[in-house]
């Protein structure tokens, strides 16, 4: 599967050679916080499932990073790194005056809380040096080359704080604001492991580019995938607004009209042939199709059905079918874990391929998960309360050169049709359950995310193969990761399963996840035995 040629660098069977977008760590802070840029490309993609970190960049730093992938590139690399024979080239940009053309900064860098401080060098203590050098002056910035001699964390932004020119964006470092730490790591020199050939990587600094927009350029192919999330509301800096790309069309929402420093921003967003504004209403169930669908505000109408790719492959959507336009955009990767059967390092979704295995989906929608499972060679079941939607997953089946009638579409509730799949001996080596927050069945009565997800996880076991896998899912922002999974983990006890492999995915890293903004979605893959 393709990754977006913005982010790699260099790739051979010892190394991998990235660009690091800022606004991502190097490894997940948190068990249930966003992956780092490590655990993205390590569950990403079964090639990549033995990388090794070997040296790291902050989260606002951007720039060349290496990781090993053999345990040969992993002794050599951290041993060059350790004697000091990779050469490593920052530039920063600065908005206060430099002295001098060159400087030398040494000292001893001692954690202060969550920053750093500069003292006078004593026995003992672990030395910090930096060279650096004047690049070009323009007017009211100055861009500087800084060579970190010795590898000690935040040693460049304390040193240039330190000498009275802080990093421009880095308020930690009494840098002035702006909407990135403009640090960016340029080059870096070191020898093959296999070869001993010297090798340069460089990236160049994007200092003016919007960052959010950088990132998703980073991890988003083009080619393969044109809908993702491009402003997720206050990790993006815009608190309760969220806006989609959806092919040629943006999608707005938040709970107010757009107001004019919104319509601006708009403006400066990838080209786009109509742009929609939603208006979000909390009473869902009260609110009609024609209150809560999407109206255009700029531009050209969107056909009232359109298509967009995503993972090489293409689903249908609409602008006028109320509260969801066809396909939720944070289940991205995880309808790609089908197409590439890597769950995560280690876990394969289907160990002996897809080709046979049956996909059970519950709570379908317009069947994406299906669809993916379906292209990857599966045979899938797709279970949904709506014939319309159902109908809607057949069109996208047929979109994608799948034949609907080697697949099954069944109309009703999910519990009800537990009960009978189960009384049939009917089997799935994998299960979908990805339910909505609330739904509501004449068979079954309320479900509630909160309060029933155990329930529904105990009636779907009786349908998993020993040995299969369950998917399990949702976005109810009441139920914690912690109490997610232990849901799960005593339905299984329960049931007398056995969960042999276990992986939590956050949100994709278009969703990015913050103080501001904490994470709603909460996804597990498990094999029960």
């Amino acid at each position: 599967m393709n990754t977006a040629s913005a982010l790699i660098l260099f790739e051979d069977d010892d190394l991998l050679v990235i660009n690091k977008p800022g606004g991502m760590n190097t490894h997940a802070p948190a068990p249930h916080a966003g992956e780092g840029i490590y655990d993205w490309l390590r569950h990403r993609e079964p090639r990549w499932a033995t990388l090794a970190i070997i040296h790291r960049l902050d989260k606002e730093t951007s720039g060349v990073m290496v990781f090993g992938k053999t345990s040969l590139a992993n002794k050599s690399l951290t041993e060059q790194f350790a004697q000091h024979l990779v050469r490593k080239r920052y530039v920063l940009r600065t908005d206060r005056p430099v002295p001098g053309e060159a400087l030398v900064a040494e000292s001893a860098l001692v954690r202060l809380g969550e920053k750093y401080i500069s003292r006078p060098l004593h026995a003992g203590c672990d030395r910090a040096e930096t060279r650096f050098r004047v690049l070009s002056r323009e007017a009211g910035t100055t861009l500087v080359e800084a060579e970190p001699v010795t590898g000690r964390t935040h040693q460049i932004r304390v040193h240039a704080a330190e000498h009275s020119f802080p990093i421009l964006g880095d308020a930690l470092y009494g840098g002035s604001e702006w909407r990135r730490v403009c640090l960016h790591a340029a080059s870096l020199t070191l020898r093959h492991p296999a070869s001993g050939e010297s090798m340069t990587f460089n990236a160049p600094p994007l200092f003016d580019v919007d960052p959010r927009l950088a990132l998703r350029t980073a991890v988003i192919d083009p080619q393969q995938t044109d809908a993702c999330r491009l402003i997720h509301g206050a990790s993006d800096g815009w608190p309760g607004w969220h806006v989609d790309r959806l092919g040629d069309f943006l999608l707005s929402q938040s709970e107010h009209p757009l107001t004019a420093s919104q319509q601006a921003h708009l403006a400066t967003l990838p080209a786009a042939r109509g742009i929609y504004h939603k208006l979000l209403n909390r009473q869902v169930r009260r609110t009609s199709v024609d209150e809560a669908s999407a109206q255009l505000v700029s531009g050209e109408a969107a056909p009232e059905r359109f298509t967009i790719r995503e993972n090489g492959l293409r689903f249908e959507l609409s602008f006028s079918e109320g509260y969801s336009v066809g396909l939720f955009l944070d289940q991205r990767d995880n309808r790609r874990r089908f197409l590439a059967n890597h769950v995560s390092a280690g876990f394969p979704v289907l160990e002996r391929g897809a080709a046979g295995a049956e996909v059970l989906n519950a709570f379908a929608y317009t069947c994406g998960f299906s669809v993916c499972a379906a292209k990857a060679g599966a045979r899938t079941t797709s279970l949904d309360l709506s014939k319309k939607y159902l109908e809607w997953g057949r069109r996208n089946f047929a979109l994608n050169d799948l034949d609907p009638a080697a697949h099954d579409f069944i109309f009703g509730d999910v519990f009800d049709w537990f009960r009978r799949l189960a009384k049939k001996q009917r089997a799935y080596d994998v299960i979908v359950l990805d339910p909505p927050t609330f739904s509501q069945s004449k068979e079954h009565g309320a479900f509630r995310a909160e309060k029933d997800y155990g329930k529904l996880v105990t009636a779907a076991l009786p349908l998993l193969k020993p040995g299969g896998v369950l998917l399990a899912s949702t976005n109810a922002a009441g139920l914690e990761p912690e109490s997610f999974l232990e849901v799960i983990r005593s339905s299984a006890s329960d049931a007398r399963r056995r969960i042999t492999q276990q992986h939590y995915v956050p949100q994709p890293p278009d969703f990015p996840i913050s103080r501001a903004e904490p994470a709603y979605l909460k996804t597990v893959w498990l094999r029960v035995s």
